[in-house]
Order: structure tokens, then C-alpha cells, then sequence
């Protein structure tokens, strides 16, 4: 016999038979049908709730609430000097030519300038940011950096 998808069957002793419920006393899972006798599990509909423990106190109000979520936080796309030197044939580096270039993933994050590499001409940066050893290595390039205009 050939081997193929056609002919594929799962090893001796890897499947059972399922388990068939509510089939009279002698199948051993008759009457309650392995529900048991009342309670909530017993009924039908019942459906487990998560995070229930029976009377336990839950493990998620157990564990100490922790840490602090400020919701005035903006979060920057980080952007070095070194892959703006990568730039070639620009002399004006903004948002739409990093997303051109996949130095950013997107236009609606604020971007961030940051010192890491080395500017060898000079060219114009526009930013939402820039660290100060980031502006000082722009300007000692001969380049300046701007804020993009707001709506």
C-alpha cells in the first residue's frame, strides 16, 4: 500500500471512543450522565465562569495590584543620527522620507531624534524631538532640525 495523504491513520491506541453518556445503567454513565446529583453543574446550560474558585478567593484578587499606567505618556518611534546618515540625495529628512526609507512604521507616532552615529553633511531634520547631544551633533554638521507643523 502506497503512502499518502489518502492513506494516513493515526496509530493503534491514539484515538478512543468517545464517551457516551445518558445510555442506561449498564454503559456506567447512565442517570446523572456523570453530572452528579443538583448544583449549578448538574443543570443544563451550565457553563464554567472564569476566575471562579467555589468560595476561594480568586488568584487575580489574591495577587497585589501593581505598577501604574500613566495615561499622559507619549511614546516616541526612536530614530539615531546613523540611519539618517544612511540617507543619500536628501537634503530635507522628514517623516515621509523615514517611512520611505522603513525607518518608521508610522505617521501618527510622535518621532524622536536620537545621538547614536555621526552626521557627515548637512541636512534639515524634522522631528517631533530631539535628544540635546542629537541637536548639538546636527548643528556642528552644518544641518539644523525642525518641529513638523500641527493641524
Amino acid at each position: 500500500m502506497d503512502l499518502d495523504l489518502a492513506h494516513l491513520r493515526p496509530p493503534k491506541g491514539a484515538t478512543k471512543k468517545p464517551k457516551r453518556v445518558g445510555r442506561g445503567p449498564g454503559s456506567g454513565h447512565g442517570k446523572t450522565s456523570c453530572h452528579g446529583h443538583k448544583g449549578h453543574q448538574a443543570r443544563s446550560g451550565y457553563k464554567r465562569q472564569i476566575g471562579k474558585e467555589g468560595g476561594q478567593m480568586p488568584l487575580q484578587r489574591r495577587l497585589p495590584k501593581r505598577g501604574f499606567c500613566n495615561i499622559f505618556r507619549v511614546e516616541y518611534q526612536a530614530v539615531n543620527l546613523v540611519r539618517l546618515a544612511a540617507i543619500a540625495g536628501v537634503d530635507r529628512i522628514d517623516p515621509e522620507v523615514m517611512l520611505k526609507h522603513r525607518i518608521i512604521r508610522s505617521l501618527t507616532k510622535p518621532i524622536k531624534i536620537l545621538a547614536a552615529g555621526e552626521l557627515t553633511r548637512p541636512v534639515t531634520i524634522v522631528a517631533h524631538a530631539v535628544s540635546e547631544a542629537a541637536r548639538q551633533k546636527i548643528q556642528s554638521a552644518g544641518g539644523t532640525f525642525e518641529e513638523p507643523k500641527s493641524c
